[in-house]
């Protein structure tokens, strides 16, 4: 640290839940604790609601931390980015920090309260019952932190500014795509659209004459209905093989020896952490997983994604998804078709983990076109799904690369000057 750097309590550094003028009864943009995601530098409100002069209040630029368990341990902590510039509130398990004027770079803020002088010293402070304790506010003024002075402050927010705008804006195309991607094949392989044109004598538009061609003009009846003629109806165990994964504890990773991180529904929804657990490698190699593997939680949170945090173990209540007959887009997609249905079953469950069974794969069905349809459709969905899982390693590569640097500059180990272009 360097000797212009000062020790200062954090409450002399940060405004703690600062004063926000709202009027009971209005309404404000609201953000609740679903709409923060780990390792998100930024949140928005999705959401209005009337303000009742309870929860949290803050404006554009706050940095939202959750001061409840386990939230707060699985870094639910996010800057505030407002939409229209009015003031906003939102959950009551939110502590808002704000800069002071002079004394803190606004930037800066969020990444102070990610790094380890705030973070873990807050988790330190939790206090009540089990599964429900919460950090006193007050006791954030028994911290003392080490503060570099403002031109450094905006150097350090401004290095890691950059790497956090390359996340968001990779994060902002691998959702374009997945949309562009799902709208496509929902238009294509689950209404019949280029179907339903040719038999009403239209030309569909953004389809390419050749693929026209290989759409029939004509349906034919199933048990599901009518769907294109030549096409057939599989169920979705049919069209790929679902890998269960296993119960990792029995194969502990031993010190010395080579490891995987195991990768449960917590790693789907957040990826790879602090907390992920480690299993041995010595396990077999059907359930190693790697980057671009489908991997499909089938309890708990029900979702589908292309896995971009590298070799991992797959535990049980995960299913990674591959298939010898079938391209990965193809069946993937088709989970995503299935997702609703699947979380119903899910939430119909009386547990509080509802899950759904095998049983409920051969009950769902997929549509099956022409082997020459397939194929040509595969030349516009295969990049499209491969461009977000590049997408998504670099997510991981940068983030990786932000979480050493944060540490190191915050603390005054590594200074500005010695941090190249990144």
């Amino acid at each position: 640290m360097s000797s212009d750097w000062q020790e200062i309590s954090l409450i002399k550094a940060l405004d703690v839940n600062p004063a926000v003028k709202m009027q009971k009864g209005d309404v404000y943009p609201f953000v609740d604790m679903q709409s923060i995601e780990a390792g998100n530098k930024y949140v928005m409100a999705h959401q209005e609601r009337e303000f009742k002069s309870s929860g949290s209040r803050f404006i554009d630029g706050d940095t939202l931390m959750a001061r409840i368990t386990p939230c707060l341990e699985n870094g639910k902590i996010s800057r505030y980015r407002s939409v229209d510039g009015n003031p906003a509130h939102g959950s009551t398990e939110f502590i808002v920090l704000r800069h002071r004027k002079g004394i803190t770079h606004p930037e800066f803020v969020y990444y102070l309260t990610i790094s380890d002088q705030v973070k873990p010293y807050a988790i330190a402070q939790m206090t009540g019952s089990s599964g429900r304790q919460r950090v006193p506010v007050n006791s954030f003024k028994h911290l003392t932190i080490n503060l570099p002075p403002l031109p450094e402050q905006q150097a350090i927010s401004e290095i890691l500014k950059t790497l956090d705008d390359k996340i968001e804006l990779n994060r902002q195309m691998c959702d374009t795509l997945e949309k562009t991607a799902s709208a496509l094949f929902r238009s294509w392989f689950v209404d019949f659209d280029p179907v339903k044109a040719k038999i009403d004598g239209r030309v569909p538009e953004g389809i390419e004459p050749e693929l026209l061609d290989l759409f029939p003009d004509s349906f034919k009846d199933s048990d599901l209905g009518p769907i294109p003629a030549g096409w057939e109806v599989k169920a979705m165990d049919e069209i790929a093989d679902f890998l269960n994964g296993l119960a990792l504890q029995k194969y502990p990773a031993v010190e010395g020896q080579p490891h995987l991180p195991v990768i449960k529904i917590a790693e789907i929804n957040r990826g790879i952490t602090q907390q992920t657990s480690k299993a041995s490698a010595d396990i077999p190699a059907k359930y190693i997983i790697d980057d671009g593997d489908v991997l499909f939680s089938w309890s708990g949170s029900l979702t589908a994604i292309l896995w971009p945090y590298g070799k991992g173990a797959l535990n049980q209540h995960l299913f990674k998804v591959t298939s010898s007959k079938y391209p990965k887009w193809f069946y993937y997609q088709w989970i995503w078709q299935h997702l609703p249905f699947y979380r119903m079953i899910a939430a119909s469950k009386a547990t509080t983990m509802g899950h759904i069974k095998r049983q409920h794969l051969s009950e769902t069905k997929a549509y099956i076109p022409s082997d020459p349809l397939l194929k040509e459709a595969d030349k516009i969905f295969a990049p499209m799904l491969s461009r977000i899982v590049d997408l998504g390693t670099e997510i991981r590569c940068l983030s990786n690369m932000r979480d050493n640097l944060l540490p190191k500059l915050i603390s005054g180990e590594l200074r500005v000057e010695d941090v190249g272009g990144v």
